[in-house]
């Protein structure tokens, strides 16, 4: 899954793009390079960042993915939202997942969305929002808590019937640097649930922190060795800025694990 932020201060990305045609040049080299899925993203999420409004979100998204839609047929593009204006516009559009950050805490009615639609979508867990959610976050226990709350989100999107789901355990998301640690160590606790698991790590702070603050361009090897380690345990899906070589590593993953036929 190959990362498209069209925002103006995502912390790895923001900015890149100057206009949607860029965006959509992006997306056709990530192609190129092996992604499968491409998400879109109008809102930064990363810790501290301010939220925008439906609209200046939807003016954003809708300029890149509409273009997108109809020069890359062969990719599932994703959007990377908690507003149901947002995801509705989207799918309206031809979208064919909504990611949401919040799992449903903000916006419980994208299960009946995504249902209407026959859309995946990504559940993943946070705790707090972007403002708040890295000031001392608290868990009983991190892996059981997570579980608990993806098993619980899992229930009401069935419910609703959404039956693509996908699992992604939040790293980085109102958890410590201890928190993710314990995350990617216990990664196959989320495998249990028979739903796809992505993971995110792409140059997140936790890498920055594990690497004597390296800025988030010099975090490419971090990334790729915990991705690899979470390849490992069984995850199914990584979300990246660095497709080419993420592509790569899943390449010498599934050689080694005899996944593929050379």
């Amino acid at each position: 899954m190959g990362i498209v932020n069209v925002t103006p201060d995502s912390f790895s990305d923001g900015g890149k793009y100057s206009s949607a045609q860029h965006a959509v040049d992006e997306i056709g080299r990530m192609m190129e390079e092996g992604a499968a899925i491409i998400d879109i993203g109008g809102e930064s999420t990363r810790p501290g960042a301010n939220p925008v409004s439906e609209s200046e979100e939807m003016d954003r998204v809708l300029p890149v993915l509409e273009p997108a839609l109809d020069h890359f047929p062969d990719l599932f593009f994703s959007i990377d939202t908690t507003k149901y204006r947002v995801a509705e516009e989207s799918l309206k559009l031809g979208a064919h997942i909504i990611n949401d950050i919040s799992g449903l805490q903000k916006e419980p009615r994208l299960a009946s969305l995504c249902s209407v639609y026959n859309a995946g979508y990504v559940l993943m867990h946070s705790q707090g929002n972007p403002q708040t959610m890295q000031k001392n976050p608290e868990y009983e226990n991190v892996l059981d808590d997570i579980f608990a709350f993806l098993k619980k989100g899992i229930e009401q999107l069935k419910k609703a019937g959404v039956s693509s789901i996908v699992v992604d355990p939040g790293i980085g998301f109102g958890k410590t640097l201890q928190h993710n640690l314990d995350i990617i160590k216990g990664l196959k606790k989320f495998i249990t649930l028979d739903c796809p698991v992505l993971v995110g790590a792409s140059r997140k702070s936790m890498l920055g922190k594990l690497l004597g603050n390296r800025p988030a361009e010099e975090r490419l090897a971090g990334t790729l060795a915990v991705h690899y380690h979470c390849l490992m345990q069984g995850a199914n899906i990584l979300r990246v800025h660095d497709v080419k070589e993420a592509v790569d590593s899943v390449k010498i993953f599934e050689a080694l694990c005899d996944k593929q036929e050379w």
